[in-house]
């Protein structure tokens, strides 16, 4: 009896040792996959696959530790790349404004200006304004995911 006990626990201990292995196995291969995805730069795939990570196998430590790395690197990434394209957009929007407001403020000066030009100097001071405003979020976007990253290191 003390036999067969003995052999269906270390065919138990065997297969959990088999499927932990394999658990590690798959897990390692969704993070290869998901960096693969971020080279790509198929960011939103990669989150995806990282989120079904840590959903599928919430036991595989090293894989999920490695694939909040990879997480905030594509986050910070994404934020960068976004930071360019708003600045350039900020100073383009800067310079139209300068160039418009000292437009109408020479025209109102001579009693020319029209309600639509000031109008339209008024609304693209609120586009530059907004600009700002997102430039200034993704710049604390940035920052704040430095600071994160500093205190998993």
């Amino acid at each position: 009896m003390m036999k067969k006990i003995t052999i269906v626990m270390t065919g138990i201990m065997l297969l959990m040792a088999c499927h932990t292995d394999k658990t590690k196995e798959y897990a390692d291969e969704l993070l290869q996959t998901a960096n693969s995805q971020f080279e790509q730069k198929h960011y939103d795939a990669a989150l995806q696959t990282i989120d079904s990570l840590r959903r599928t196998y919430p036991k595989a430590i090293d894989a999920r530790k490695q694939a909040l790395v990879l997480q905030q690197n594509i986050e910070l990434t994404r934020a960068q790349e976004e930071l360019a394209v708003v600045d350039q957009a900020l100073q383009k929007a800067k310079a139209d404004y300068e160039r418009m407001k000292r437009q109408s403020e020479a025209h109102h000066k001579a009693g020319t200006a029209t309600a639509d030009e000031l109008t339209r100097t008024t609304l693209m001071r609120m586009h530059r304004d907004s600009l700002q405003v997102q430039f200034d979020v993704q710049c604390a976007k940035i920052k704040y995911i430095h600071k994160r990253q500093k205190q998993v290191e």
